[in-house]
């Protein structure tokens, strides 16, 4: 993810588990080294497509929220929500990975 430029972007519309400190639990750093797991399978694939959704994050470095297709033209993210890997993401609502 690093070659589309300087900061890491994220996957356009979801949230996954905190990995270290900023995990709330040991629960959720477990579930998030499982989900980090399944992005790196899904990212080994050849024949990606990387599109910039048009929209960025409202961290300090505005990281670029980006679509990843696979060859049959399924997108990640949406795989991942189906997985259980992750859930959707809402500026106004934050995901408690811990219950």
């Amino acid at each position: 993810m690093r070659l589309l430029g300087e900061v890491v972007p994220f996957i356009s519309g979801i949230d996954t588990p905190e990995i270290g400190s900023h995990a709330k639990s040991l629960k959720e750093r477990k579930l998030a080294l499982i989900a980090k797991g399944r992005l790196r399978e899904l990212l080994a694939e050849k024949g990606l497509r990387v599109m910039f959704s048009g929209a960025v994050d409202k961290t300090q470095t505005h990281r670029p929220l980006v679509n990843i297709y696979r060859t049959n033209g399924e997108e990640v993210g949406k795989k991942l929500l189906r997985e259980g890997f992750a859930r959707a993401w809402s500026p106004r609502q934050r995901n408690d990975w811990c219950d």
